[in-house]
């Protein structure tokens, strides 16, 4: 009986002592939702996994981590009863590693940002140097794109986004948890080139074919991470790197500059305004076979489809659009000429330059019509369609 008691005391001790270990606890954002994994640390600086606990199932489970603490955690357990919170207490039998994934993944849940602000659009959010509606516009942040919220009103946020800090309206700005939702959703993971020129095979070996070159600094969407090496998707097809060449993180879109929109002197209306109106149409899906530039095409549709509002006729495959108007050197490309890219034998995926050293395509299914350099991968041809 006596025991029982002294078990109840310490069990009120322990639940007392909970808000004081709270604070003492390494530091982490609230960034996960609820049913995700949680991460505490317990005094001794152990990192205990608990799901779906309350605080006074995750402070009886971090003694469990010890066993010459069982029998008083058995006391503790038969003096509270059944269990506080939704499940029962267990012993985790993760690895250290698991441990440490766990960790790295909470600490990054927020994906680099303090106060995570997501453009709730169809199109573009217009960012705005002052917040009024007549502010001169310093750039835009795409569909589903992320941005850092500075400061924020009833009407105007102001916020940060890549190189672009502006206001924009609140109206169509998610923020908080609602945010942290939506990033969940969109997050992609890409694996960021860490060497001047890395080598995409078509298979997980060095003796495979070398299918393109990709340079320093580009991002490659990430399938799947398979030990040594990092399945990508190379626009609409799968392919391989080296995981010893690049780094693996998962991110979101930013805003892009008005500068990055402008297309300099010397270039002629309509090539400026088939950019333009190619660019409304940024972030709509990727779908094979389609012309669709609103509900889904794949790259030689959406290029076929721009041209058409110009009279051009173009056929729905980019091997055959290689074929038409005059080739050119893909230094001499201006906007609105087509730039091809091949698996390292055929030509198999076309974009359209936009100026400034950037093409606009529609990519893959899972980042639909994109903006990239031209450099992102290896072209093998460029080709003036319109003769201005």
């Amino acid at each position: 009986m006596k025991r029982r008691e002294i078990s109840l005391i310490l069990a009120g001790f322990l639940l007392f002592l909970i808000p004081l270990q709270i604070q003492t606890t390494v530091a982490l954002p609230d960034l996960l939702p609820v049913n995700q994994m949680n991460i505490n640390r317990n005094i001794t600086g152990n990192i205990q996994t608990v799901t779906n606990m309350d605080v006074a199932q995750a402070q009886t489970a971090s003694l469990i981590s010890n066993p010459a603490e069982e029998e008083f955690v058995g006391d503790i357990q038969e003096a509270l009863g059944e269990s506080v919170g939704s499940a029962s207490i267990f012993t985790a039998d993760e690895t250290v590693e698991d441990y440490k994934l766990a960790y790295e993944r909470a600490k990054n849940a927020n994906w680099g940002y303090t106060n995570l602000g997501i453009a709730d659009v169809s199109d573009n959010l217009n960012v705005r140097a002052a917040a009024a509606e007549d502010g001169k516009l310093v750039g835009k942040l795409p569909k589903d794109a992320a941005c850092e919220v500075l400061d924020m009103d009833d009407t105007w946020v102001h916020i940060k986004s890549g190189s672009v800090e502006g206001y924009v309206s609140r109206e169509y700005l998610l923020t908080g948890i609602p945010a942290k939702h939506r990033a969940e959703e969109l997050a992609t993971t890409v694996a960021r080139v860490t060497t001047d020129s890395l080598k995409v095979r078509a298979e997980a070996n060095t003796d495979s074919e070398v299918i393109t070159m990709v340079p320093m600094g580009e991002e490659l969407e990430v399938a799947a991470v398979e030990g040594d090496w990092v399945r990508v998707l190379l626009d609409n097809e799968e392919a391989y790197v080296s995981a010893e060449f690049v780094e693996v993180s998962a991110e979101l879109g930013t805003a892009v500059t008005m500068s990055e929109l402008l297309y300099g002197q010397g270039i002629s209306d309509v090539r400026v305004d088939i950019c333009q109106y190619a660019k409304e149409f940024l972030g709509n899906p990727y779908v094979w076979g389609g012309t669709s530039l609103t509900k889904g095409t794949d790259c030689s549709g959406y290029v076929m489809s721009l041209y058409k509002k110009y009279g051009v006729s173009l056929p729905h495959s980019s091997r055959a659009q290689a074929n038409c108007g005059t080739t050119i050197k893909v230094s001499e490309a201006q906007p609105g000429d087509l730039i091809f890219y091949g698996n390292g034998k055929n030509i198999n995926h076309v974009a359209m330059y936009i100026g400034g050293g950037q093409v606009i395509h529609a990519s893959n299914p899972k980042t639909g019509i994109r903006i990239s350099n031209v450099s992102y991968r290896t072209p093998c041809k460029a080709v003036r369609i319109l003769q201005d």
